[in-house]
């Protein structure tokens, strides 16, 4: 009941924020298709995850990492584009077509393409250079070994609908936090324009 609470509160706050513009033009859409992408993950529910409790696993978020507040604006973004595209990666294994309703699928790909899309597009601008270092730094390796866990979790447990099932609850989790880290951007942004 905690996590649909907090999930709840993400979806608020993403859905009352401005478009802003997180040092670039991400647009107003951009949050929509995250809010989206997080109904989607919640329709594709195949089962309770209370009859999977014997696959849960802590896979160990970096959430002090995506959400705390020592990330500058450019290792932000490259942590946001690493969330989106690691999870663009997980939901195109060819594994995940058998699991999941595939209209509802296609949508959640969807969606997370054209969040990555509009990313892309900032991280460029508010990153530069540097771009390819942040890639190996702390928070954004981090993600990628949070990921890593996943895939290695659901090739041991053999791509179980049960697996399945908990790596969808976890991406909501994971999406989640990402669409708080986007809002704490805005706000951050928003602190930087003001006179």
């Amino acid at each position: 009941m905690a996590f649909v609470l907090s999930l709840l509160t993400a979806l608020v706050l993403v859905s009352y924020g401005p478009g802003g513009s997180l040092g670039c033009d991400l647009s107003q859409n951009h949050v929509l298709v995250g809010r989206k992408n997080l109904r989607l993950l919640g329709q594709m529910r195949r089962l309770s995850p209370r009859f999977c409790l014997q696959d849960r696993k802590d896979f160990s978020f970096p959430q002090e990492m995506v959400e705390g507040g020592q990330l500058q604006e450019a290792q932000a973004f490259s942590v946001l584009h690493e969330m989106l595209q690691q999870s663009l990666s997980l939901f195109h294994t060819e594994r995940s077509s058998a699991a999941w309703d595939t209209t509802l699928l296609a949508q959640l790909r969807t969606g997370l393409h054209q969040q990555l899309d509009d990313l892309d597009a900032c991280l460029g601008q508010v990153t530069g250079e540097e771009d390819s270092a942040l890639g190996r730094t702390g928070p954004t390796l981090a993600v990628k070994r949070y990921f890593q866990g996943i895939h290695v979790y659901l090739q041991e447990k053999e791509y179980s609908i049960c697996a399945w099932e908990i790596v969808r609850v976890e991406m909501m989790r994971a999406l989640s936090s990402s669409a708080s880290l986007q809002e704490r951007l805005r706000m951050m942004d928003g602190d930087l324009n003001s006179p």
